[in-house]
Protein backbone atom coordinates (compact mmCIF):
# COMPACT_ATOMS: atom_id res chain seq x y z
CA UNK A 1 0.00 0.00 0.00
CA UNK A 2 2.85 2.37 0.92
CA UNK A 3 4.61 1.56 -2.38
CA UNK A 4 1.45 2.36 -4.36
CA UNK A 5 1.02 5.64 -2.48
CA UNK A 6 4.68 6.56 -3.05
CA UNK A 7 4.44 5.80 -6.78
CA UNK A 8 1.31 7.93 -6.99
CA UNK A 9 3.04 10.87 -5.30
CA UNK A 10 6.08 10.56 -7.58
CA UNK A 11 3.87 10.47 -10.70
CA UNK A 12 1.94 13.50 -9.49
CA UNK A 13 5.19 15.34 -8.81
CA UNK A 14 6.59 14.56 -12.27
CA UNK A 15 3.34 15.57 -13.97
CA UNK A 16 3.31 18.80 -12.00
CA UNK A 17 6.92 19.56 -12.98
CA UNK A 18 6.30 18.86 -16.67
CA UNK A 19 3.12 20.94 -16.62
CA UNK A 20 4.97 23.80 -14.93
CA UNK A 21 7.79 23.59 -17.49
CA UNK A 22 5.28 23.91 -20.33
CA UNK A 23 3.59 26.91 -18.70
CA UNK A 24 6.94 28.66 -18.33
CA UNK A 25 7.75 28.15 -22.01
CA UNK A 26 7.59 31.34 -24.04
CA UNK A 27 6.61 30.82 -27.67
CA UNK A 28 7.70 33.09 -30.51
CA UNK A 29 5.24 32.69 -33.38
CA UNK A 30 6.78 32.40 -36.84
CA UNK A 31 6.06 31.36 -40.41
CA UNK A 32 8.12 30.35 -43.42
CA UNK A 33 7.60 32.26 -46.67
CA UNK A 34 9.10 29.96 -49.27
CA UNK A 35 7.55 30.53 -52.67
CA UNK A 36 10.00 32.13 -55.11
CA UNK A 37 9.20 35.01 -57.45
CA UNK A 38 6.03 35.87 -55.54
CA UNK A 39 4.64 38.75 -53.56
CA UNK A 40 3.08 38.79 -50.11
CA UNK A 41 -0.70 38.80 -50.56
CA UNK A 42 -3.05 41.02 -48.54
CA UNK A 43 -4.83 38.00 -47.07
CA UNK A 44 -1.57 36.46 -45.92
CA UNK A 45 -0.40 39.67 -44.26
CA UNK A 46 -3.72 40.06 -42.45
CA UNK A 47 -3.54 36.48 -41.24
CA UNK A 48 -0.03 36.94 -39.86
CA UNK A 49 -0.99 40.16 -38.10
CA UNK A 50 -4.09 38.64 -36.55
CA UNK A 51 -2.06 35.70 -35.21
CA UNK A 52 0.57 38.01 -33.79
CA UNK A 53 3.38 36.44 -35.83
CA UNK A 54 6.59 38.39 -35.23
CA UNK A 55 9.11 36.41 -37.28
CA UNK A 56 9.09 35.50 -40.97
CA UNK A 57 11.71 33.18 -42.46
CA UNK A 58 11.91 34.36 -46.08
CA UNK A 59 13.70 32.24 -48.69
CA UNK A 60 15.65 34.83 -50.68
CA UNK A 61 17.24 32.38 -53.13
CA UNK A 62 18.53 28.86 -53.66
CA UNK A 63 22.07 27.80 -54.56
CA UNK A 64 22.90 25.16 -57.16
CA UNK A 65 25.94 24.29 -59.30
CA UNK A 66 26.67 23.70 -62.97
CA UNK A 67 29.89 23.48 -64.96
CA UNK A 68 29.36 26.76 -66.79
CA UNK A 69 28.32 29.03 -63.92
CA UNK A 70 29.78 27.20 -60.97
CA UNK A 71 27.76 27.98 -57.84
CA UNK A 72 24.80 30.15 -58.80
CA UNK A 73 21.67 31.56 -57.14
CA UNK A 74 18.18 30.97 -58.54
CA UNK A 75 14.49 31.05 -57.55
CA UNK A 76 15.00 34.53 -56.17
CA UNK A 77 12.51 36.27 -53.93
CA UNK A 78 12.99 39.96 -53.24
CA UNK A 79 10.77 41.71 -50.70
CA UNK A 80 9.60 45.28 -51.16
CA UNK A 81 8.84 48.06 -48.72
CA UNK A 82 5.24 47.93 -49.99
CA UNK A 83 4.90 44.30 -48.88
CA UNK A 84 6.52 44.84 -45.50
CA UNK A 85 4.31 47.83 -44.73
CA UNK A 86 1.42 45.36 -44.52
CA UNK A 87 3.06 43.59 -41.57
CA UNK A 88 3.04 44.63 -37.90
CA UNK A 89 6.68 44.74 -36.74
CA UNK A 90 7.65 41.37 -38.19
CA UNK A 91 11.31 40.39 -37.96
CA UNK A 92 12.66 39.08 -41.28
CA UNK A 93 15.10 36.17 -41.25
CA UNK A 94 16.80 35.82 -44.66
CA UNK A 95 16.84 32.10 -45.47
CA UNK A 96 18.99 30.45 -48.14
CA UNK A 97 18.47 26.93 -49.48
CA UNK A 98 21.67 25.18 -50.59
CA UNK A 99 21.48 21.98 -52.63
CA UNK A 100 23.52 19.26 -51.01
CA UNK A 101 24.90 18.18 -54.41
CA UNK A 102 27.06 21.31 -54.81
CA UNK A 103 29.62 20.15 -52.26
CA UNK A 104 31.09 17.47 -54.50
CA UNK A 105 32.25 20.25 -56.85
CA UNK A 106 33.64 22.62 -54.22
CA UNK A 107 36.84 22.90 -52.22
CA UNK A 108 37.59 25.32 -49.38
CA UNK A 109 38.69 28.07 -51.78
CA UNK A 110 35.46 27.98 -53.80
CA UNK A 111 33.40 27.69 -50.60
CA UNK A 112 35.10 30.86 -49.33
CA UNK A 113 33.88 32.61 -52.47
CA UNK A 114 30.39 31.11 -52.12
CA UNK A 115 30.11 32.31 -48.52
CA UNK A 116 31.17 35.78 -49.58
CA UNK A 117 28.61 35.80 -52.43
CA UNK A 118 25.80 34.63 -50.13
CA UNK A 119 26.52 37.35 -47.58
CA UNK A 120 26.81 39.94 -50.37
CA UNK A 121 23.46 38.97 -51.93
CA UNK A 122 21.63 39.01 -48.61
CA UNK A 123 23.02 42.47 -47.92
CA UNK A 124 21.97 43.56 -51.40
CA UNK A 125 18.45 42.18 -51.03
CA UNK A 126 17.75 43.94 -47.76
CA UNK A 127 18.23 47.31 -49.47
CA UNK A 128 16.16 49.11 -52.08
CA UNK A 129 17.12 47.96 -55.56
CA UNK A 130 16.89 51.31 -57.32
CA UNK A 131 17.65 54.89 -56.30
CA UNK A 132 19.14 55.50 -52.87
CA UNK A 133 20.25 52.66 -50.60
CA UNK A 134 17.14 52.69 -48.44
CA UNK A 135 16.89 49.76 -46.06
CA UNK A 136 13.92 47.49 -46.83
CA UNK A 137 14.31 45.33 -43.75
CA UNK A 138 16.79 44.94 -40.93
CA UNK A 139 17.97 41.51 -39.85
CA UNK A 140 20.16 40.05 -37.15
CA UNK A 141 19.88 36.37 -38.13
CA UNK A 142 20.57 34.35 -41.27
CA UNK A 143 19.24 30.82 -41.73
CA UNK A 144 20.76 28.20 -44.04
CA UNK A 145 18.67 25.26 -45.23
CA UNK A 146 20.53 22.20 -46.52
CA UNK A 147 19.93 18.44 -46.34
CA UNK A 148 23.54 17.61 -45.63
CA UNK A 149 24.82 14.04 -45.42
CA UNK A 150 27.69 12.33 -43.64
CA UNK A 151 29.87 12.69 -46.74
CA UNK A 152 29.16 16.41 -47.25
CA UNK A 153 29.14 17.34 -43.54
CA UNK A 154 32.68 18.71 -43.30
CA UNK A 155 32.37 21.00 -46.32
CA UNK A 156 28.91 22.18 -45.27
CA UNK A 157 30.07 22.95 -41.75
CA UNK A 158 33.07 24.82 -43.18
CA UNK A 159 30.69 26.94 -45.28
CA UNK A 160 28.53 27.69 -42.24
CA UNK A 161 31.56 28.91 -40.29
CA UNK A 162 32.57 31.20 -43.15
CA UNK A 163 29.07 32.68 -43.48
CA UNK A 164 28.96 33.29 -39.73
CA UNK A 165 32.37 34.98 -39.76
CA UNK A 166 31.72 37.16 -42.82
CA UNK A 167 28.20 38.26 -41.89
CA UNK A 168 28.70 38.99 -38.21
CA UNK A 169 25.08 37.89 -37.77
CA UNK A 170 23.49 35.20 -35.67
CA UNK A 171 23.43 32.03 -37.77
CA UNK A 172 20.85 29.27 -37.68
CA UNK A 173 20.25 26.25 -39.87
CA UNK A 174 17.56 23.70 -40.49
CA UNK A 175 17.92 20.29 -38.84
CA UNK A 176 16.24 17.17 -40.16
CA UNK A 177 15.23 14.40 -37.78
CA UNK A 178 17.97 11.94 -38.80
CA UNK A 179 20.90 14.23 -37.90
CA UNK A 180 19.01 15.25 -34.77
CA UNK A 181 18.75 11.64 -33.62
CA UNK A 182 22.29 10.69 -34.68
CA UNK A 183 24.63 13.62 -33.91
CA UNK A 184 27.52 11.20 -33.40
CA UNK A 185 27.22 10.22 -37.08
CA UNK A 186 26.05 13.49 -38.64
CA UNK A 187 27.78 15.99 -36.37
CA UNK A 188 26.34 19.10 -34.77
CA UNK A 189 26.31 22.12 -37.10
CA UNK A 190 28.49 25.09 -35.99
CA UNK A 191 25.58 27.54 -35.64
CA UNK A 192 23.88 29.48 -32.87
CA UNK A 193 20.65 27.51 -33.12
CA UNK A 194 18.82 24.99 -35.29
CA UNK A 195 15.27 24.63 -36.57
CA UNK A 196 14.08 21.04 -36.11
CA UNK A 197 12.00 20.23 -39.18
CA UNK A 198 9.23 17.86 -38.07
CA UNK A 199 7.83 17.00 -41.50
CA UNK A 200 8.67 15.42 -44.90
CA UNK A 201 9.63 12.24 -43.07
CA UNK A 202 9.34 9.75 -45.95
CA UNK A 203 10.12 9.87 -49.66
CA UNK A 204 6.92 11.03 -51.42
CA UNK A 205 7.42 9.01 -54.62
CA UNK A 206 8.59 5.73 -53.11
CA UNK A 207 6.36 5.38 -50.05
CA UNK A 208 3.05 5.56 -51.85
CA UNK A 209 0.92 4.35 -48.97
CA UNK A 210 2.15 6.92 -46.46
CA UNK A 211 1.56 10.62 -46.02
CA UNK A 212 5.02 11.98 -46.84
CA UNK A 213 4.31 15.38 -45.26
CA UNK A 214 3.54 14.16 -41.75
CA UNK A 215 3.43 10.51 -40.72
CA UNK A 216 3.16 10.17 -36.94
CA UNK A 217 4.57 6.64 -36.86
CA UNK A 218 7.70 7.88 -38.66
CA UNK A 219 7.94 10.89 -36.34
CA UNK A 220 7.92 8.58 -33.32
CA UNK A 221 10.79 6.54 -34.77
CA UNK A 222 13.05 9.60 -34.57
CA UNK A 223 11.56 11.08 -31.41
CA UNK A 224 11.62 7.79 -29.54
CA UNK A 225 13.24 9.04 -26.33
CA UNK A 226 13.76 12.34 -24.57
CA UNK A 227 16.90 14.06 -25.82
CA UNK A 228 18.76 17.26 -25.16
CA UNK A 229 20.50 18.64 -28.24
CA UNK A 230 23.75 20.50 -27.72
CA UNK A 231 22.53 23.75 -29.32
CA UNK A 232 19.27 25.67 -29.02
CA UNK A 233 16.36 24.12 -30.92
CA UNK A 234 13.35 25.78 -32.50
CA UNK A 235 10.51 23.76 -34.06
CA UNK A 236 8.99 23.80 -37.56
CA UNK A 237 5.66 22.10 -38.37
CA UNK A 238 3.82 21.69 -41.70
CA UNK A 239 0.57 23.40 -42.62
CA UNK A 240 0.81 22.85 -46.38
CA UNK A 241 -0.64 20.33 -48.81
CA UNK A 242 0.20 18.97 -52.21
CA UNK A 243 -1.35 16.68 -54.79
CA UNK A 244 0.72 14.34 -56.97
CA UNK A 245 -0.51 13.52 -60.47
CA UNK A 246 0.20 10.04 -61.84
CA UNK A 247 -0.43 9.12 -65.47
CA UNK A 248 0.03 5.52 -66.62
CA UNK A 249 1.26 4.76 -63.08
CA UNK A 250 4.14 7.21 -63.49
CA UNK A 251 4.55 10.41 -61.50
CA UNK A 252 3.90 13.37 -63.77
CA UNK A 253 3.97 16.49 -61.58
CA UNK A 254 2.48 18.29 -58.60
CA UNK A 255 -0.88 19.93 -59.25
CA UNK A 256 -2.20 22.93 -57.25
CA UNK A 257 -5.35 21.22 -55.98
CA UNK A 258 -6.75 20.62 -52.52
CA UNK A 259 -8.27 17.27 -51.65
CA UNK A 260 -11.68 18.96 -51.59
CA UNK A 261 -11.20 20.14 -55.19
CA UNK A 262 -9.98 16.72 -56.35
CA UNK A 263 -13.12 15.09 -54.94
CA UNK A 264 -15.26 17.08 -57.40
CA UNK A 265 -14.00 15.06 -60.39
CA UNK A 266 -12.23 12.03 -58.91
CA UNK A 267 -13.25 9.01 -56.83
CA UNK A 268 -11.36 7.80 -53.78
CA UNK A 269 -9.93 4.34 -54.48
CA UNK A 270 -7.85 3.91 -51.29
CA UNK A 271 -6.52 6.14 -48.51
CA UNK A 272 -4.80 9.24 -50.00
CA UNK A 273 -5.52 8.11 -53.58
CA UNK A 274 -8.15 9.27 -56.10
CA UNK A 275 -8.92 8.24 -59.68
CA UNK A 276 -10.10 10.80 -62.25
CA UNK A 277 -13.63 9.96 -63.44
CA UNK A 278 -13.81 12.35 -66.39
CA UNK A 279 -11.45 14.38 -68.54
CA UNK A 280 -10.78 17.63 -66.66
CA UNK A 281 -8.85 20.83 -67.42
CA UNK A 282 -7.27 22.77 -64.54
CA UNK A 283 -6.84 26.51 -65.24
CA UNK A 284 -6.25 25.70 -68.92
CA UNK A 285 -2.76 24.47 -67.99
CA UNK A 286 -3.15 20.96 -66.63
CA UNK A 287 -5.21 18.35 -68.44
CA UNK A 288 -6.35 15.26 -66.55
CA UNK A 289 -7.57 12.19 -68.36
CA UNK A 290 -10.05 9.59 -67.18
CA UNK A 291 -8.10 6.95 -65.23
CA UNK A 292 -5.34 9.30 -64.08
CA UNK A 293 -4.58 8.97 -60.40
CA UNK A 294 -3.91 11.69 -57.82
CA UNK A 295 -2.34 11.25 -54.42
CA UNK A 296 -3.59 13.98 -52.08
CA UNK A 297 -1.42 14.71 -49.09
CA UNK A 298 -2.57 17.15 -46.46
CA UNK A 299 -2.09 17.59 -42.72
CA UNK A 300 -5.05 17.19 -40.39
CA UNK A 301 -5.61 19.08 -37.16
CA UNK A 302 -5.49 15.77 -35.31
CA UNK A 303 -2.11 14.85 -36.82
CA UNK A 304 -0.63 18.21 -35.90
CA UNK A 305 -1.94 17.96 -32.35
CA UNK A 306 -0.47 14.47 -32.00
CA UNK A 307 2.85 15.65 -33.43
CA UNK A 308 2.99 18.50 -30.91
CA UNK A 309 2.31 16.06 -28.08
CA UNK A 310 5.21 13.83 -29.21
CA UNK A 311 7.56 16.82 -29.55
CA UNK A 312 6.68 18.14 -26.09
CA UNK A 313 7.36 14.73 -24.55
CA UNK A 314 10.61 13.93 -26.34
CA UNK A 315 12.38 17.18 -27.30
CA UNK A 316 13.97 19.32 -24.59
CA UNK A 317 13.22 22.96 -25.41
CA UNK A 318 14.66 26.15 -23.96
CA UNK A 319 12.45 28.62 -22.11
CA UNK A 320 12.03 30.75 -25.24
CA UNK A 321 11.39 28.75 -28.40
CA UNK A 322 10.34 29.77 -31.90
CA UNK A 323 7.53 27.69 -33.39
CA UNK A 324 7.42 28.17 -37.14
CA UNK A 325 4.76 26.90 -39.54
CA UNK A 326 5.63 25.94 -43.12
CA UNK A 327 4.64 27.70 -45.22
CA UNK A 328 2.81 30.93 -46.09
CA UNK A 329 1.03 31.00 -49.47
CA UNK A 330 -2.25 32.05 -51.01
CA UNK A 331 -4.14 29.11 -49.50
CA UNK A 332 -2.65 29.12 -46.01
CA UNK A 333 -5.52 30.80 -44.19
CA UNK A 334 -8.09 28.70 -46.03
CA UNK A 335 -6.43 25.53 -44.78
CA UNK A 336 -7.10 26.20 -41.09
CA UNK A 337 -8.99 28.85 -39.14
CA UNK A 338 -7.43 31.58 -37.00
CA UNK A 339 -8.48 29.69 -33.87
CA UNK A 340 -6.88 26.49 -35.13
CA UNK A 341 -3.59 28.20 -35.94
CA UNK A 342 -3.62 29.85 -32.52
CA UNK A 343 -4.21 26.43 -31.00
CA UNK A 344 -1.12 24.96 -32.68
CA UNK A 345 1.10 27.61 -31.09
CA UNK A 346 -0.60 27.56 -27.70
CA UNK A 347 -0.49 23.77 -27.44
CA UNK A 348 3.23 23.97 -26.64
CA UNK A 349 2.54 25.83 -23.39
CA UNK A 350 -0.25 23.59 -22.08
Amino acid sequence: MKKILLLGLVSLFLFSCNNQENKELKIEKAFYYWKGNSSLQEEGAKGLNKLGVKKLYVKLFEVDYNEVQGNYPYEKNRLSTYELEKLDSVQIVPTIFIKNGIFQYNDEKSLDKLADNIVFLIDKYHKQEYGDSKIIFNYDEIQIDCDWTKTTRDKYFYLLKKIKSLSGKQLSCTLRLYPYKYPDIMGVPPVDKAMLMCYNLVQPLTNKGQNSILDISELKKYLNEKRTYSIHLDIALPVFYWSQLYQNNQFEKLVPLTEKEVKTFAKEIKPLWYQVQKDTAINYQTYLKTGDQIKCETVSIQALQEAITVIKEKVVLDKTTTISLFDLNEGTFKQFSHEEYTGFYNAFTK
